[in-house]
């Protein structure tokens, strides 16, 4: 997916969160209005096939094959169990990739096993926008619910602190005030283990599904990260 190209600038490159479609991401990328595109990979917009890898840093092995030289400097913009792709790929491919946004990144070490994964979905449900229900079963009937849960068995093993460790560009860490699966404090955590100049910011409304839900809200905060100095770096690939 492509969406306007008014704004000069490095390109967006957007993972959408486990079993989401560029359906996801698009409020957001059309209220930026800059170079973008959506990448889907198994798991997150399309379908895992047999023998496929699904463990976050095979995917963002993928996700650097998916770049394209038209693309030049990019952004990438992970959200939720998608975040930890981006910064696999972000690590990987650090003469790329000049910012990385995480939205409401998922698999905090507290509470990686399943009953605790489904408790913070759950208080993090009742705070979610009814309107957006039929998007996202339409997105997981399309992906397949028992190769989500799969790629989430995958992701929740993954050490997303330990990969920004990695990471050599500022790194934005977004969530929704009410967004119980990616707490205040663990996005805090992320931020400390990225590089110097990376910051997170609590929006004012929403909470886990803002990328779908409040896209003018992120926007807005993406837009005020990629000018520069606006991240502590220069991120605008000017």
């Amino acid at each position: 997916m492509v969406t306007s190209r008014s704004e000069p600038g490095p390109t967006l490159v957007a993972v959408p969160g486990l079993g989401l479609r560029p359906t996801a991401w698009e409020p957001t990328l059309e209220a930026l209005g800059r170079p973008s595109r959506t990448v889907l990979l198994p798991g997150y917009g399309v379908r895992r096939r047999r023998g496929e890898e699904v463990a976050p840093a095979a995917l963002g092995r993928a996700l650097v094959d998916r770049l394209e030289a038209a693309d030049g400097p990019v952004v990438l913009l992970g959200h939720s169990a998608g975040a930890q792709v981006a910064a696999h790929a972000a690590a990987l491919a650090a003469d790329r990739v000049v910012g990385l946004v995480l939205v409401g990144p998922s698999t905090d070490p507290r509470a990686r096993s399943w009953p605790a994964l489904l408790g913070r979905w759950l208080r993090t449900a009742g705070h979610e926008p009814p309107r957006q229900l039929p998007v996202l079963a339409w997105s997981y009937a399309r992906t397949g619910p028992l190769h989500g849960v799969r790629t989430m068995e995958a992701a929740r093993h993954d050490d997303l602190q330990r990969t920004l460790g990695g990471v050599r560009c500022p790194v934005l860490v977004l969530r929704g005030p009410h967004d119980r699966i990616c707490p205040a404090d663990w996005a805090e955590r992320l931020v400390a283990a990225a590089p110097a100049g990376s910051r997170t910011e609590t929006l004012p409304v929403g909470a886990h599904m803002v990328p779908l839900t409040h896209g003018p809200q992120v926007a807005a905060a993406v837009a005020a990260y990629l000018r520069p100095g606006g991240s502590g770096a220069d991120v605008s690939g000017a």
